[in-house]
């Protein structure tokens, strides 16, 4: 696909792929109670088996727009479908089955006595009786690799930890999608990339559509299919990470920088004389390609 523009004042968005699409949000616009936008004329979709990044700087409208796909927000103006129906209008019943929505802040989901009882809240909900909700709780925190936390009180644990257990709280649940805001913010090296490795993961092992909201280029080059530039609450450009990354006008545009692969490898070329041709994203594409062509 070629970068897509979107413009925030036109009436509709069309689908990008009917037969692939979760959640499509056709121009939906909010305002809060103080008068200030969180989003306007949004248009946004996930599709089947995809990673997709909202990338814009704070206060773009990235949280906002993920408290709309399971509902927690609704919209003033707009639609927004969720796996063929309408949430627009109240529809919203069981709608946390099917979309997930993991917190920047950790401490604003977990709330249970311990961390078993945190994970099987949700399936518990769900009418599942409690030996099968143990069970699907388990099976969540071995998926992210925090069994051995099961009896920990959620208040004593890391904030990678919380992280994780927040994630397989959703996951025991069995949603299509999963969203999660600013997913690697405030941790440290080690859970970072243990988070990352689990949102591939998460399609991979489970078939699950994953939405990310960062303002993390160098993260959501490594893991997404998909790039929505995102800036006063509406996606005003969409695309693969290597068109979208290998336009830093556009990047600028939306108050960000390029991921640091793209950087190094357009000074590369610069510092040689050459086109940028190739367009690697992660760095093991960057060391191929500088092999392949050591002297430009």
């Amino acid at each position: 696909m070629t970068v897509i523009r979107r413009d925030p004042h036109a009436p509709h968005c069309p689908p990008i792929d009917r037969e692939r699409e979760l959640i499509h949000v056709d121009c939906a616009s909010h305002t809060y109670p103080d008068g200030s936008v969180g989003i306007h004329g949004m248009c946004f979709s996930v599709l089947k088996n995809e990673i997709v990044a909202l990338c814009g700087p704070n206060g773009s409208g990235k949280s906002t727009l993920i408290e709309h796909l399971n509902g927690i927000l609704t919209p003033s103006e707009g639609e927004i479908w969720v796996n063929g129906r309408s949430i627009t209008g109240g529809e919203q019943s069981d709608l946390w089955k099917e979309v997930g929505v993991v917190f920047q802040r950790s401490d604003d989901q977990l709330f249970a006595p311990t961390v078993l009882d945190d994970v099987m809240f949700g399936p518990l909900n769900m009418g599942m009786p409690v030996d099968e909700a143990k069970v699907a709780a388990m099976r969540a925190l071995e998926a992210v690799g925090a069994a051995d936390l099961v009896h920990k009180l959620p208040n004593y644990l890391s904030g990678g930890q919380k992280r994780l257990v927040s994630i397989a709280g959703i996951l025991a649940m069995k949603p299509k999608v999963i969203a999660l805001d600013e997913p690697t913010s405030d941790l440290d090296p080690v859970h970072s990339e243990r988070i990352e490795t689990l949102i591939t993961g998460l399609r991979e092992r489970f078939s699950i559509s994953v939405v990310i909201a960062t303002h993390d280029l160098d993260f959501a080059a490594r893991v997404a299919d998909r790039i929505c530039l995102v800036k006063n609450g509406s996606v005003f450009a969409e695309g693969t990470p290597a068109e979208v990354f290998y336009d830093p006008a556009l990047i600028a545009d939306a108050g960000l920088k390029v991921p640091q692969v793209v950087r190094v490898y357009l000074e590369y070329c610069a510092l040689h004389g050459i086109e940028p041709h190739d367009h690697p994203i992660r760095l093991e594409e960057l060391l191929f390609v500088l092999r392949k062509n050591p002297k430009g």
